[in-house]
């Protein structure tokens, strides 16, 4: 009988769904319940195709924009934010809408509203072109935010007044590469506010936390997430960093490619947090089919949060 080579898995904990998450979902499930199908989603849900092709499968459509959507059928806005003119037309078309945005990014959404009104210009710092980007800067008039993406945009960005200043994060970036950021900032522009709890949310610095405890000498590290899911993109980098000798980012265990495997004896394995807990299972078993398995749980925190879906919505 032929003997299949060993392999540890290090299996990041936490990983996956994050209760933002899990809010936006439950969310289009129960418009569904309510109103019956097609319920419109305004931009995926959030970044993960599966999940995004179940809910289909439901009965919601996903579309780019408001204006793709009919005047009586519900309407849902992702989980990421959206600009405050997206609310304020569907209320002006007289629609049904429910918003889906993460309490987390709403958080950032009142702070850089708040900034403005008390004359700061807000640097926000962030990835051109992200949704959660778009939404944010949304928020408030033309002119009173800045993005700053690197280090180097911090060192030249020259605002108007330097003593009125404020400065705000996406929730999804990179926790090395923003203190970096906000050092820089810091340094320069000595009176900068800032919030007064960190805005890269819970799940994303406890994912990179555990990414940062298991990939230490590992031979390859898996990231299950969609390309066009930030938080995942920072799990693979992370990953790299923190010394493992190779890092891929795939979408389920279909996309993997058996040669990244030659000479590997450890995989470290985590999920960024809009992809589904089945996805990395489906991983770990594709794993069993070739190889003798021994999975190990690296838990670095535990997670409790919960965000509930509003009353109105769930109540028959």
């Amino acid at each position: 009988m032929e003997t299949r080579p060993k392999l540890t898995i290090s299996l990041a904990s936490p990983r996956g769904f994050c209760a933002g998450v899990d809010r936006a979902i439950h969310i289009v499930e129960q418009a569904i319940e309510k109103w019956g199908a097609p319920v419109y989603v305004r931009h995926e849900i959030v970044h993960n195709r599966h999940v995004v092709s179940r809910l289909e499968s439901l009965g919601a459509i996903f579309v780019e924009e408001l204006d793709d959507c009919p005047d009586d059928r519900p309407v849902v806005f992702s989980a990421h934010g959206v600009p405050k003119a997206v609310p304020a037309e569907a209320k002006r078309r007289e629609m049904t809408y429910v918003d889906a945005t993460c309490p987390l990014v709403s958080k950032v959404h009142m702070e850089t509203s708040r900034h403005a009104q008390n004359g700061l210009h807000t640097f926000l710092i962030g990835h051109a072109g992200h949704p959660e980007v778009v939404g944010t800067m949304g928020q408030t008039e033309e002119g009173t935010m800045t993005l700053v993406e690197t280090v180097l945009d911090a060192e030249q960005v020259i605002p108007d007044d330097p003593e009125k200043l404020a400065y705000a994060t996406q929730t999804t970036l990179s926790v090395d590469d923003t203190a970096e950021i906000v050092a820089t900032l810091k340094r320069r522009f000595p009176n900068i506010a800032e919030p007064a709890k960190d805005d890269i949310c819970y799940a994303t610095t406890n994912r990179q936390e555990a990414m940062k405890a298991l990939a230490d000498n590992i031979d390859l590290v898996l990231v299950i997430g969609s390309p066009n899911s930030s938080n995942s993109q920072r799990l693979v980098e992370v990953a790299e960093r923190g010394g493992a000798k190779a890092s891929y980012l795939v979408g389920s265990a279909d996309e993997i490619n058996w040669d990244w495997f030659h000479g590997v004896s450890t995989l470290g394995l985590s999920a960024g947090a809009s992809a589904p807990e089945t996805l990395v299972q489906g991983v770990i078993a594709a794993c069993r089919a070739r190889y003798d398995v021994d999975v190990k749980n690296i838990v670095t925190a535990e997670e409790n949060v919960v965000f509930h879906a509003p009353k109105w919505l769930t109540r028959a």
